[in-house]
């Protein structure tokens, strides 16, 4: 039960600055404005979204308009890179974050009982979970902090937060650069993509721990 408040605590704080700001960072990071504010930094735009995106954990930053502008300064492929990057980059302070607190730590938070409910769940479904999770709204950091506070294994993170910000990044910046305008395609290419990458990466971890158990003395 306390996993579940947990969640729904994490939720609340995270809900906190969208009430509070987001209508005013909505209107500073449109699109257009994104694209503006991005240019007045010229060679160090890169760096600016990308700090954009990281601020994403505690602020209401509209990270798919960040996105779409880096696509229209730098074109689809670097745009796309750096927009994942960023977006992996939040995602991975987050999960760090929480994950710093250490087993001790989490035990007390969520108890016994739960906490290794939440290691089980994020061991068996967290890549899964994290993939899909990306493209939505506050969800990518409730569920990275999640990962972290259950100590989901680093690289099964890493490669699934790849899986679901990759695709979101180079979709992004592909609208941006072509500055058409198609949430709809968007969203189901964000969302589909991740679900199909988690596939290929669960059989290449899989393989992997196949011939780390090969090598391992009986």
């Amino acid at each position: 039960m306390r996993l579940l408040w947990i969640f729904i605590g994490l939720g609340v704080l995270f809900t906190i600055p969208f009430l509070i700001w987001g209508d005013a960072m909505e209107l500073a990071f449109s699109s257009e404005a994104a694209i503006t504010w991005l240019q007045g930094f010229e060679s160090w735009a890169w760096a600016a979204a990308i700090g954009l995106l990281f601020l994403d954990f505690i602020l209401p930053v509209p990270g798919t308009a960040v996105m779409s502008a880096l696509g229209y300064v730098y074109g689809p492929i670097t745009g796309g890179l750096i927009a994942s990057g960023g977006s992996i980059l939040a995602g991975w302070f987050a999960y760090g974050l929480c994950r710093l607190l250490g087993p001790g730590a989490a035990v007390k938070l969520l108890g016994q009982k739960d906490y290794q409910r939440g290691v089980t769940l994020f061991s068996d479904a967290g890549g899964w979970i994290v993939a899909i999770s990306r493209w939505l709204p506050l969800i990518p950091e409730i569920v990275a902090c999640m990962a972290g506070l259950t100590r989901m294994p680093p690289l099964k993170f890493t490669l699934a937060l790849a899986c679901g910000s990759i695709p979101l990044g180079f979709v992004f910046a592909y609208i941006g650069s072509t500055g058409s305008s198609n949430p709809t395609m968007a969203i189901i290419l964000s969302a589909g993509i991740p679900p199909v990458l988690w596939l290929v990466a669960q059989r290449f971890l899989m393989s992997r721990n196949k011939v780390q158990t090969t090598k391992d003395p009986i």
